[in-house]
């Protein structure tokens, strides 16, 4: 049985947390780290934008600062996430080799098996997408992850249930994965819709019809320590990995301050890619 590093982490901010998971990337790419499952939050509530979202106009930037929501960007794929009410996991592994035959599709699909697993064990009804995204019309949440599945995804009523997106680097891969236990629909609209871009009412209509949350569908409402856990038990049974608990060594530490002085603390960085 392989063992894989567990690490849960106390709420920080979004440039800390996108710093940790990059340099716990690198020391897996370099083979000085077995493969890490990490679990953590967000304090203050952050929006996450994909890796290849540029510029001022791909959120509501002023919706963001009267909120006090910090505003970040991944070394991901994918669209806006707003993380405040959720469980956030990366998963950080070889490309090929233990549990995952390589590829991005066939990772997504290996990881799509412990989430699965997660939500029939909250009596929850989810399936899974196996296409490509399905598209938005015009603007319409063009922006935002959870308006739209993309391919291992989870949909239950036709409603999106978690979101992820994967960076490959030198034989790893990084998958963030976002599992929302309540959502502010009203909230999520205003923060990640540009202004002016589509009608508001519209959109929450559409967001209403598209995106799921754990809450939404789990009677009495759950809460995040206990979704935490029941997802650690079903990550190690399905994939039949070993976690033992650890922390970010000292020199992931070290690597990931430096990334955050130099990257992800920076608004060139966040909203330009420079």
């Amino acid at each position: 049985m392989q063992s894989w590093r567990l690490i849960r982490t106390a709420p920080h901010s979004g440039a800390w947390n996108m710093a940790v998971d990059e340099a716990l990337l690198e020391t897996v790419a370099a083979g000085t780290s077995p493969p890490v499952l990490r679990l953590y939050r967000w304090r203050p509530a952050a929006v996450s934008l994909g890796y290849g979202q540029r510029g001022a106009r791909q959120i509501n930037l002023e919706a963001c600062r009267r909120h006090g929501v910090d505003v970040v960007r991944r070394i991901t794929g994918g669209r806006a996430v707003l993380h405040d009410r959720e469980l956030t996991y990366a998963v950080v592994a070889p490309e090929r080799g233990g549990v995952f035959p390589g590829g991005i599709l066939d990772n997504y699909r290996v990881i799509s098996g412990p989430l699965l697993a997660l939500y029939s064990a909250l009596g929850i009804d989810g399936r899974l997408v196996p296409g490509k995204t399905r598209g938005v019309s015009g603007s319409l949440g063009a922006g935002i992850c959870f308006a739209a599945p993309s391919s291992y995804e989870i949909l239950c009523d036709e409603r999106k249930l978690t979101g992820g997106a994967q960076k490959r680097q030198d034989g790893a891969f990084l998958q963030h994965g976002s599992i929302p236990l309540d959502l502010d629909l009203e909230l999520l609209w205003e923060l990640l819709n540009p202004e002016g871009a589509a009608d508001r009412a519209e959109g929450l209509a559409h967001l209403e019809r598209t995106v799921g949350w754990v809450n939404r569908r789990h009677h009495p409402p759950l809460d995040i320590d206990s979704l935490e856990t029941r997802f650690v038990q079903v990550f190690a049974e399905c994939l039949g990995v070993h976690l033992v608990a650890a922390e970010p060594t000292d020199d992931e530490m070290r690597r990931a301050e430096e990334l955050i002085r130099t990257r992800y603390a920076r608004e060139d960085w966040t909203l330009h890619g420079r």
